[in-house]
């Protein structure tokens, strides 16, 4: 009985385990035909894609860059129709002919094209902004290896023009310097790309095809520059800059308004369409090393404008006559006396004519740009007040340009400023400014009172004219009263028409202006620099002009060497103005 008994057990336990077994098997097999269903039912498209792209060989096609556009509707950047060519070396049937062809249209030598041809890779890049027709030819030859996609080029139209403003593209078409890196996320567009099936060794697919991703092209910059008012301003510059065998002639033009730039000049430019090589000015001979060509060049794409700063000189005394007004501790009849110089602490401060001025009133004494008057006027307003208009008219902080590089203005600490300090400051010296913010600050005190920022950038577009984007800038109204504004707008009318200024003088405009001379570190090298800066209509300002020449040789006054250059650009640009 006991012997029966273990007989069923044993078989009930067989039975349930080979359900068990049964079940698992029943569910696992389940679970595989629900994967496989699974995966070939719900994604089976995003698979069959992971299959294609293993058997897809891709090729970039770049976008066109967007142009960049003057004020006129002149084109001032633009692009070039070039090619890369590159080659396939598992698709390569006759090397010896591939190297040889590349070798003579691309005029590399067979060493460099053997490298690249015998590399083993999926694809190699033999060289770039190679031009269409050296394409085409390398096409003709029908040597299976070789592709020859279309690419694009940064080409200037006007080589020197605005170099510095502009800037320029690498070889990635990316931007590197001036308005080219600033707007470059406008400007770059979206690559495209080339996709071509292959099989599993990485040979093209005979008649499969080629499947396109068609780029998408950047935004079109459009600017305030005015290239015929540039090609004013370069005239001018090199004029000057042959005539003074000066270091460097800058010129800007601006709208004191709003801001917008309508020039800007740094003599000698380099050409944007090979912005590589040296220009002649740089003193180079070819022999330089490495690191010495990089500084040269570095220092040929700089932007003095707005990247060097310098001792304003006397244009600093528009700053601190409208301090003073704003403050009210001067008046136009003020009384003061020149002797050629001042006595501060055991400093004598001298006058720029040492005989003196004799008595004079404040309206003379801006007239005469005597150095006493306003080292007075820097001792009745004191060093805390003094700080006070700085801020308040900007000069702490940067001007907001949209340019790379911009440069901070180099000031005492007011806790260091003493009386010697505080003359020399209210003069312009002893303290370094870029010429962008002074002409900022200075249009914001002509213009009733508004602090603007400088820009060029005006708007981007597409390709066909549709507007993408109007930039907008900041602006700080009343940095001063209007009251203030409309007299420093007087007194340097009166600069011009009966004081130092009068080489600016124009028959028929009433322009406003002020004359500088200043020395640079160390003073003992003699080098100076001279400057004007004029505006007009006098009262009610539309365009404002600075003129800086770098070391001149021989006579170096501003009054006598710069101010006829602002009056030679205001002769062609102020009538071109107004038929605008």
């Amino acid at each position: 009985m006991s012997q029966e008994h273990a007989f069923y057990r044993s078989k009930t336990f067989n039975r349930r385990k080979i359900w068990l077994m049964f079940l698992a098997v029943f569910f696992v097999l389940m679970f595989l035909g629900g994967r496989l269903v699974y995966l070939m039912v719900f994604c089976s498209e995003y698979y069959g894609q992971k299959a294609e792209d293993l058997h897809e060989r891709e090729r970039d096609i770049k976008a066109a860059r967007g142009r960049i556009i003057d004020a006129t509707g002149k084109i001032l950047a633009t692009n070039k129709s070039v090619c890369t060519i590159s080659v396939i070396h598992s698709q390569i049937d006759e090397p010896e002919k591939v190297i040889a062809a590349l070798q003579k249209e691309l005029g590399l030598t067979e060493e460099e094209v053997r490298k690249r041809v015998e590399k083993v890779s999926s694809i190699e890049r033999v060289k770039t902004n190679v031009d269409k027709e050296t394409g085409d030819r390398i096409r003709a030859y029908g040597l299976s290896g070789i592709k020859v996609d279309e690419d694009y080029k940064r080409y200037y139209p006007l080589d020197t023009m605005a170099s510095t403003v502009l800037g320029f593209t690498g070889a990635d078409n990316q931007g590197i310097l001036g308005l080219e890196v600033k707007y470059d996320s406008y400007l770059q567009g979206t690559s495209g790309k080339i996709l071509t099936l292959t099989d599993a060794r990485g040979i093209e697919i005979e008649n499969a095809g080629e499947t396109r991703l068609e780029p998408v092209n950047g935004y079109d910059l459009y600017i305030s520059m005015d290239s015929n008012i540039q090609q004013y301003c370069e005239q001018a510059a090199e004029k000057t800059y042959i005539k003074k065998q000066a270091d460097e002639v800058s010129v800007i033009v601006m709208n004191p308004q709003n801001g917008e730039i309508m020039a800007m000049v740094n003599y000698p430019e380099f050409n944007l369409n090979e912005p590589f090589t040296l220009i002649e000015e740089m003193g180079a001979d070819g022999t330089e090393s490495a690191n010495k060509k990089q500084e040269l060049l570095n220092r040929m794409w700089r932007n003095p404008c707005i990247s060097d700063t310098y001792e304003p000189g006397s244009t600093f005394k528009i700053i601190t006559a409208a301090a003073a007004l704003e403050e009210g501790v001067v008046s136009l009849a003020d009384q003061f006396y020149c002797p050629g110089y001042k006595l501060v602490e055991d400093r004598r401060i001298r006058c720029a004519k040492t005989s003196g001025h004799g008595a004079e009133t404040f309206e003379t004494g801006i007239m005469n740009s005597c150095n006493p008057v306003f080292i007075e006027l820097g001792e009745r307003l004191g060093v805390e007040n003094y700080y006070k208009y700085f801020k308040q008219f900007g000069l702490t902080q940067k001007t907001g340009i949209d340019l790379p590089g911009e440069a901070a203005t180099i000031m005492h600490k007011q806790e260091n400023v003493g009386p010697v300090e505080l003359a020399t400051i209210s003069f312009g010296q002893s303290f370094q400014i870029t010429p962008i913010q002074l002409v900022t600050t200075v249009s914001s005190i002509i213009n009733g009172g508004t602090r603007i920022t400088p820009h060029f950038g005006v708007e981007v577009r597409e390709t066909d004219g549709t507007l993408v984007e109007t930039f907008s800038y900041d602006k700080r109204e009343e940095i001063c009263r209007g009251e203030t504004s409309e007299t420093m707008q007087y007194l340097l009318e009166k600069v011009v028409s009966e004081g130092g200024g009068k080489n600016a003088k124009i028959e028929g405009y009433a322009i406003g202006g002020k004359t500088a001379t200043s020395q640079t570190l160390p003073r003992s090298e003699h080098r100076y620099i001279s400057s004007f800066l004029g505006f007009a209509p006098a009262d009610d300002p539309k365009v404002l002009v600075i003129a800086i020449i770098n070391n001149p040789k021989g006579t170096y006054y501003g009054g006598l060497i710069a101010a006829p250059v602002v009056k030679e650009i205001m002769e062609n640009i102020l009538p071109y103005l107004d038929k605008s």
